[in-house]
């Protein structure tokens, strides 16, 4: 363990005293001479890694290497690539898109309802026309292998039952090998959840782009994605070099605007 921990890194080293700290305290109680580290010495012990921002060309050519998926023309490639892009579009969680039911789709208004998420909530996501005709172009495929009612996936497995979190992970992985992407975030590989960080990074960016109000939309975005706290949704932004370069143009701005009018 030694020998191992020499090599780990200081992340690493708190997360471990993470872990002993209760031993410790129990220890104290029992021996009060027990002697163990109270601060941060190694810095943070928690952390959210930098995730892998999509490009537009990959995110297209992950949907077009769904569709190339066999049987060519079955349910199994046009249900890939309508979870996929229906990730991308909307920012869902996977979690999410597989729980969708036929009845929470309302193709008419262009609307999404979203159930029992994460925190116990329901809400509404508006979907962009684009992303209503592509969910046409699925439920119209769907109809030819399986009968459906309101209560009914929207999304199934070939043998036309619930359509598993793991398989569509290792259909993720599979195409992910055959387009040989480099992960650009602190992550060994590009993630599902990959795409719900770079709907919520380029949809700010395009913001902060046509000089939008941040807060409000801000406030607007959370209640989208469905989280819980405002600050969940800045979290989401850390470590993306193109939108901090733009906030940072932006706070430039701010502090000349600042400064003239201090100066005048």
């Amino acid at each position: 363990m030694q020998g191992q921990a020499r090599h780990a890194t200081p992340f690493s080293w708190a997360r471990r005293l993470d872990v002993l700290r209760p031993f410790a305290r129990y220890l104290a109680r029992l021996e009060p001479a027990t002697e163990f580290p109270q601060t941060a010495i190694f810095g943070p012990s928690h952390r959210r890694l930098a995730p892998h921002i999509y490009s537009e060309q990959e995110i297209c050519d992950l949907l077009a290497a769904a569709r190339r998926l066999a049987p060519h023309g079955g349910l199994r490639p046009a249900t890939y690539e309508t979870v996929f892009g229906l990730i991308a579009a909307t920012g869902l969680r996977i979690s999410e898109a597989l729980h969708l039911r036929c009845g929470d789709v309302d193709l008419d208004q262009g609307v999404l309802t979203v159930r029992n998420t994460k925190f116990r909530k329901s809400r509404h996501v508006p979907m962009h026309p684009t992303v209503v005709a592509a969910l046409n172009r699925y439920t119209a495929v769907r109809a030819r292998h399986s009968a459906s009612n309101l209560d009914s996936l929207l999304f199934l497995s070939s043998s036309g039952g619930a359509l598993p979190k793991r398989t569509v992970h290792g259909v993720f992985q599979q195409l992910r090998g055959e387009l040989g992407w480099t992960a650009r975030g602190a992550y060994a590989q590009a993630r599902i959840h990959d795409l719900r960080h770079t709907f919520i990074c380029r949809r700010v960016q395009l913001w902060h782009e046509h000089g939008a109000d941040i807060g409000n939309a801000m406030a607007a975005l959370s209640t989208y994605v469905g989280h819980a706290k405002v600050s969940d949704t800045y979290w989401y932004l850390t470590g993306v070099p193109d939108l901090m370069a733009i906030a940072g143009q932006r706070f430039e701005l701010f502090a000349d605007t600042v400064g003239g009018s201090h100066h005048g």
